[in-house]
């Protein structure tokens, strides 16, 4: 198959708008290794042989695990990979998701992003909010975006972003500093986020999608293949279910990036074939009433 050639801005940088999520890389839960380390690795390659320059991870995914097995996969790194990461959130021993998000914790789970992926400096780092439940933080915005610019200015990062975040949050953030991404739960199925994705639009910002297919909670891939007008655009184009809704999130904002996961070589080829799906003003209109399926948090 041939390479991606979508790009959009990420940033101060360009990157190809299908990207790779490796969340899923982890064991059951994200918690642990997998079960086929070497597989995992393999998928990790195949994704950047395919012009993947765009890769999202974090301490949390293991925790470790998955920075360790792209360092190595990949290390020495190609020029020009961005890899992301995310702070706020950290894991019990039973491997449940716990809140992380005082400015040394914050300090300390980017110094170990550096560590496990063998890098001076990370490319993009989100600030997570949420993680282990919706309840209000109580340390301020302006603390932990304050960590995150001093470590910035200290050379351990480059690019701020943020992650389940509000409009109000990502309006906050901006007076504060820069802000290259906001990656939020949104897709064709889960459109509640619509007011950021306009934000995002109204400042240049890039827009990362997590749950872009929906997630087990929400029926998934299977339950956007019942959809009718989503299986009728896809019959028209030869294409998945899957791949459709992927490529209506590319033609919704031209700054939209995906980061679709997955612990398949051929999955994996299926996602990044969407670069090639053209969707054309009909088939807009008619998956633009699709029924939308709000997704959980984690």
């Amino acid at each position: 198959m041939t390479t991606i050639t979508q790009t959009s801005p990420l940033g101060d940088r360009t990157v190809r708008r299908i990207g790779f999520g490796a969340m899923q890389l982890a064991g059951p839960g994200v918690f642990g290794p997998p079960a086929d380390p070497d597989a995992a690795r393999a998928v990790l390659r195949r994704a950047v042989d395919l012009g993947v320059d765009h890769i999202d991870t974090a301490q949390v995914y293991g925790p470790d695990v998955v920075n360790e097995l792209i360092a190595e996969a990949l290390y020495p790194y190609p020029d020009g990979l961005v890899l992301a990461t995310k702070v706020g959130g950290a894991r019990d021993e039973q491997g449940g998701w716990v809140r992380a998000s005082r400015p040394e914790q914050l300090r300390a789970t980017v110094e170990q992003d550096l560590r496990t992926l063998r890098r001076e400096r990370i490319d993009l780092v989100n600030m997570r909010f949420q993680v282990g439940g919706p309840e209000p933080d109580d340390v301020p915005l302006a603390d932990q975006l304050g960590t995150l610019t001093d470590l910035r200015d200290e050379g351990k990062l480059d690019l701020i972003g943020l992650s389940t975040a509000s409009a109000e949050a990502v309006e906050a953030a901006l007076e504060i500093t820069p802000i290259a991404e906001v990656q939020n739960a949104y897709g064709i199925a889960n459109r509640t986020d619509e007011p950021v994705v306009d934000l995002c639009r109204a400042n240049g910002i890039a827009y990362v999608p997590y749950y872009p297919l929906g997630s087990a909670f929400t029926g998934g891939p299977q339950a956007l293949a019942a959809d009718p007008a989503i299986a009728s655009v896809a019959a028209e184009h030869g294409a998945s279910a899957s791949q459709i809704a992927l490529a209506w999130l590319l033609a919704h904002y031209d700054r939209m990036l995906l980061i679709p996961g997955t612990s398949s070589i051929a999955h994996l080829e299926e996602n990044l074939a969407v670069d090639a799906v053209n969707l054309n003003e009909a088939d807009l209109s008619a998956l633009d009433r699709v029924t939308h399926v709000a997704a959980p948090s984690f």
